[in-house]
Protein backbone atom coordinates (compact mmCIF):
# COMPACT_ATOMS: atom_id res chain seq x y z
CA UNK A 1 0.00 0.00 0.00
CA UNK A 2 0.71 3.51 -0.82
CA UNK A 3 1.71 6.26 2.21
CA UNK A 4 -0.81 7.86 3.64
CA UNK A 5 -0.05 11.22 2.49
CA UNK A 6 -0.07 10.15 -0.99
CA UNK A 7 -3.13 7.99 -0.68
CA UNK A 8 -6.60 9.67 -0.91
CA UNK A 9 -9.54 8.61 0.95
CA UNK A 10 -11.49 7.53 -1.67
CA UNK A 11 -8.67 4.90 -2.22
CA UNK A 12 -8.45 4.25 1.32
CA UNK A 13 -11.87 3.39 1.68
CA UNK A 14 -12.06 1.82 -1.50
CA UNK A 15 -9.11 -0.68 -0.10
CA UNK A 16 -11.01 -1.26 3.42
CA UNK A 17 -14.13 -2.23 1.37
CA UNK A 18 -11.83 -5.09 -0.87
CA UNK A 19 -10.57 -6.22 2.59
CA UNK A 20 -13.49 -6.77 3.85
CA UNK A 21 -14.33 -8.42 0.73
CA UNK A 22 -11.78 -10.63 1.02
CA UNK A 23 -12.76 -11.36 4.91
CA UNK A 24 -16.13 -12.41 3.77
CA UNK A 25 -14.42 -14.78 1.31
CA UNK A 26 -11.97 -16.37 3.75
CA UNK A 27 -14.52 -16.98 6.70
CA UNK A 28 -16.88 -18.48 4.76
CA UNK A 29 -14.19 -21.39 3.72
CA UNK A 30 -14.11 -24.26 5.41
CA UNK A 31 -9.77 -24.04 5.67
CA UNK A 32 -7.48 -21.00 5.95
CA UNK A 33 -9.93 -18.46 6.89
CA UNK A 34 -10.59 -19.54 10.45
CA UNK A 35 -8.54 -22.61 12.46
CA UNK A 36 -9.55 -21.92 15.67
CA UNK A 37 -11.50 -19.78 18.38
CA UNK A 38 -8.81 -17.44 19.28
CA UNK A 39 -9.02 -16.96 15.53
CA UNK A 40 -12.72 -15.66 15.46
CA UNK A 41 -11.75 -13.59 18.69
CA UNK A 42 -8.59 -11.79 16.96
CA UNK A 43 -11.00 -11.16 14.19
CA UNK A 44 -14.77 -10.31 15.91
CA UNK A 45 -12.37 -7.66 17.86
CA UNK A 46 -10.41 -5.79 14.92
CA UNK A 47 -14.09 -5.56 13.34
CA UNK A 48 -15.24 -4.07 16.56
CA UNK A 49 -12.34 -1.43 16.43
CA UNK A 50 -13.20 -0.70 12.80
CA UNK A 51 -16.84 0.30 13.72
CA UNK A 52 -15.62 1.98 16.89
CA UNK A 53 -13.36 4.25 14.33
CA UNK A 54 -15.72 4.80 11.64
CA UNK A 55 -18.38 7.55 14.05
CA UNK A 56 -15.04 9.75 13.49
CA UNK A 57 -14.60 9.51 9.59
CA UNK A 58 -18.46 9.96 9.18
CA UNK A 59 -18.22 13.13 11.02
CA UNK A 60 -15.40 14.22 9.63
CA UNK A 61 -16.67 13.39 6.09
CA UNK A 62 -19.90 15.93 7.17
CA UNK A 63 -17.81 18.67 8.57
CA UNK A 64 -15.82 18.95 5.27
CA UNK A 65 -19.53 19.32 3.42
CA UNK A 66 -20.52 21.59 5.70
CA UNK A 67 -17.53 23.83 5.20
CA UNK A 68 -17.59 23.85 1.25
CA UNK A 69 -21.63 24.48 1.60
CA UNK A 70 -20.43 27.29 3.61
CA UNK A 71 -18.49 28.63 1.64
CA UNK A 72 -20.20 28.66 -1.79
CA UNK A 73 -18.15 25.84 -3.18
CA UNK A 74 -21.09 23.54 -3.49
CA UNK A 75 -23.65 22.67 -6.31
CA UNK A 76 -26.36 20.41 -7.32
CA UNK A 77 -26.90 18.77 -10.75
CA UNK A 78 -30.46 18.74 -10.36
CA UNK A 79 -30.65 22.43 -10.09
CA UNK A 80 -29.95 25.48 -7.09
CA UNK A 81 -33.13 24.62 -5.21
CA UNK A 82 -31.66 20.50 -4.84
CA UNK A 83 -29.01 21.38 -3.07
CA UNK A 84 -29.95 22.15 0.85
CA UNK A 85 -32.09 18.78 0.34
CA UNK A 86 -29.45 17.20 -0.53
CA UNK A 87 -26.63 18.56 2.16
CA UNK A 88 -29.74 17.78 4.87
CA UNK A 89 -30.11 14.15 3.48
CA UNK A 90 -26.58 13.85 3.85
CA UNK A 91 -26.45 15.25 7.65
CA UNK A 92 -29.47 12.82 8.40
CA UNK A 93 -27.85 9.67 6.66
CA UNK A 94 -24.35 10.52 8.17
CA UNK A 95 -26.04 11.03 11.75
CA UNK A 96 -27.94 7.57 11.21
CA UNK A 97 -24.96 5.89 9.94
CA UNK A 98 -23.34 6.95 13.10
CA UNK A 99 -25.66 5.77 15.58
CA UNK A 100 -25.62 2.38 13.90
CA UNK A 101 -21.67 2.39 13.63
CA UNK A 102 -22.36 2.87 17.48
CA UNK A 103 -24.62 -0.12 17.78
CA UNK A 104 -22.27 -2.08 15.89
CA UNK A 105 -19.42 -1.71 17.79
CA UNK A 106 -21.33 -2.61 21.29
CA UNK A 107 -22.35 -5.57 19.72
CA UNK A 108 -19.25 -6.70 18.47
CA UNK A 109 -18.05 -6.16 21.80
CA UNK A 110 -20.48 -8.15 23.26
CA UNK A 111 -19.55 -11.22 21.01
CA UNK A 112 -15.99 -10.28 21.31
CA UNK A 113 -16.66 -10.94 25.13
CA UNK A 114 -18.31 -13.72 24.45
CA UNK A 115 -15.86 -15.52 22.84
CA UNK A 116 -13.12 -14.64 25.27
CA UNK A 117 -13.05 -18.09 27.25
CA UNK A 118 -13.72 -20.16 24.35
CA UNK A 119 -10.99 -22.45 23.15
CA UNK A 120 -10.30 -25.21 20.97
CA UNK A 121 -11.08 -29.10 22.29
CA UNK A 122 -9.14 -31.12 20.56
Amino acid sequence: MTSQTSTTAAELSDAAAEAIRQLNHLTRQTDGGLEYPGDAYSTVANLSTLAMRLPQSLDQIRVFMDRLGHEGHLRSDNGPGDLATRLEDLREGIAAARRCAEALHVSLNRAHNALSPIGYAE
